[in-house]
This record gives structure tokens, sequence and C-alpha cells, in this order.
């Protein structure tokens, strides 16, 4: 398996980049809370904590308490690499991050976004 700089990378250290990238196309950060919430299962309180704590892409993965089932339909192109054909699990959680977070920002409605 080989070892991605990210995985090691503090949650925290992204995440602001991840509100910056919606709010520039008028999306907000509750949408992209809304959006991690939903992918691990984490609570708003449990999230924040990681946040705080500083835990790294790996840890936050790991301990995601209900990673949704329905992420498994998050399809598409993420940084040249279709998401649904990423083998290392790890790498894959992220990249349904990554994913949800392009559509959100470009303007796909957020009950698309969340496979409802």
């Amino acid at each position: 398996m080989t070892h991605h700089r990210i995985y090691s990378t503090p949650f925290a250290s992204v995440y602001p980049l991840y509100v910056a990238k919606a709010e520039k196309k008028g999306r907000t950060k509750a949408e992209v809370d809304q959006i991690i919430l939903w992918l691990t299962g984490f609570s708003q309180a449990a999230f924040e904590a990681r946040l705080e704590n500083g835990v790294d892409f790996e840890t936050f993965f790991a301990e995601a308490p209900k990673p949704n089932l329905a992420r498994a339909a998050i399809k598409g192109v993420v940084c040249g690499v279709r998401v649904e054909e990423i083998a290392d699990p790890l790498m894959r959680e992220i990249r349904y991050l990554d994913k949800l977070i392009d559509e959100l920002a470009k303007g796909r409605a957020m009950e698309k976004i969340l496979r409802a």
C-alpha cells in the first residue's frame, strides 16, 4: 500500500480550503459541514472536537462513527481519477469528500449532493 502524504495531514488544515472553495461560489460553511456529517456520521460537536484536536485524515476517517452507505453512489472524476475505481479505501473516502465539495461549489442542489 502506498502511503500518501495527505493521510498524515491534519484535517483541520484542509477544512478551511473546503469552506473557502464553497464560499467563493456562494455556498456556506454550514453546507460544507452538512456534507461532512452526512459522509462520516459525526455529530457537529464530535466533528468540531476533531478539528480542535488536529486529527489527521487517516484518524478522521478511521473514527467516523457511521460512514454513510449511500457514499457508494458517489461517482465521477476528481483530480483526474474516477472515485469509484480508487482501490485504496482511505484515498477513496478522501476523494468522496473532494467530489462532494466540488459538486457543492458547482451549484448542485444539496438533495442531489447527499444522494437523497
